[in-house]
């Protein structure tokens, strides 16, 4: 096998590998709410551990953090709306919603983001982008209008909630894209992020009751929150290393990859099996997908 050849399957690999970890998050996050644990508490430790993960990546990158003004108003914009106020409403959905419907409708990331892109000027429209958001929301559409496409009628209610979180991805895109990071890398700024995002979390967390003891005895819950961050941390760390190394294009395909295996660890945890009507969603999904997704001339952000 000649180098090339060996060094495009090692890609292929982590590919592969950051869409398995990115997509077991949602999973885990159903684990998380399971017993009682609610959003801000969970919040709080996700900073917290992925404070200590991407601390450690940076130190080993002989990086530091700075903390002028303008960094501290970015970490504080990029925790509220790459985390806190997303991952309140998916934590929140997750009590009701299947974690397999979950993950189909984060894939409505780079959906979201054409339009606001759109508003913002920061791109031009295109025929077959706008197809591909609209193959998006009719995606949605067939998993909330049959009353069979869902386990439970009921849950319909609850899916403009899961719709909060990719749309507030799709704006922390593109503000990072029109704004830019003040000169630091991916890495830098998802750490300041986890830290100011712990000064925000904490006192939510505690006014409100939902305080996780960080003591033993440790359940599910909590393994699933230990799980999550680290499989976050590690896959962002992955993909801006990709990004990087393969380019902005290949990385992006990870979209796929982080829907197919949300379904997959779905099915494998939980059982979770889906009518009809959700996979001829899937399909449409893929399809708005494969139209959106980000030409040569463009970078990608991925969401905190």
């Amino acid at each position: 096998m000649s180098t090339g050849a060996r060094d495009r399957l090692v890609l292929i690999a982590l590919l592969v590998l950051i869409g398995a970890a990115w997509g077991i998050t949602q999973p885990f996050a159903k684990i998380a709410v399971s017993e009682g644990y609610r959003h801000f508490g969970i919040i709080f430790w996700q900073f917290a551990l992925g404070a200590a993960l991407l601390a450690a990546m940076n130190r080993v990158r002989g990086r530091g953090l700075p903390v002028a003004p303008r960094h501290l108003a970015l970490y504080a914009i990029i925790a509220l709306i790459g985390t806190l106020l997303p991952n309140s409403a998916s934590y929140t959905a997750a009590i009701h919603l299947p974690s397999g419907i979950l993950s189909i409708v984060l894939s409505l990331v780079p959906m979201m983001s054409f339009p606001i892109a759109l508003a913002l000027g920061m791109d031009r429209f295109s025929a077959l982008r706008f197809t591909g958001l609209a193959l998006g929301f009719a995606a949605i559409l067939m998993i909330a209008l049959p009353e069979t496409s869902l386990p439970d009628p009921a849950m319909v209610w609850w899916l403009p909630l899961a719709l909060v979180a990719p749309a507030f991805y799709a704006v922390e895109g593109n503000f990072v894209a029109r704004y830019g990071t003040e000169g630091l890398d991916p890495v830098q700024v998802l750490l300041g992020a986890s830290l100011v995002g712990l000064v925000m979390a904490a006192p939510l967390a505690l006014v409100t009751g939902q305080w996780i003891s960080p003591l033993p005895p440790w359940g599910a819950p909590d393994l699933a929150i230990l799980g999550s961050s680290t499989a976050h941390a590690l896959a962002y760390a992955g993909y801006v290393w990709l990004v990087g190394r393969a380019g902005a294009v290949f990385a992006a395909q990870v979209s796929y990859l982080v829907t197919a295996f949300g379904i997959f660890w779905a099915w494998l945890i939980f059982g979770e099996t889906y009518s009809a009507w959700v996979w001829a969603a899937i399909a449409l999904m893929f399809m708005g997908l494969f139209l959106v997704q980000p030409r040569r001339a463009q970078t990608v952000a991925a969401p905190a």
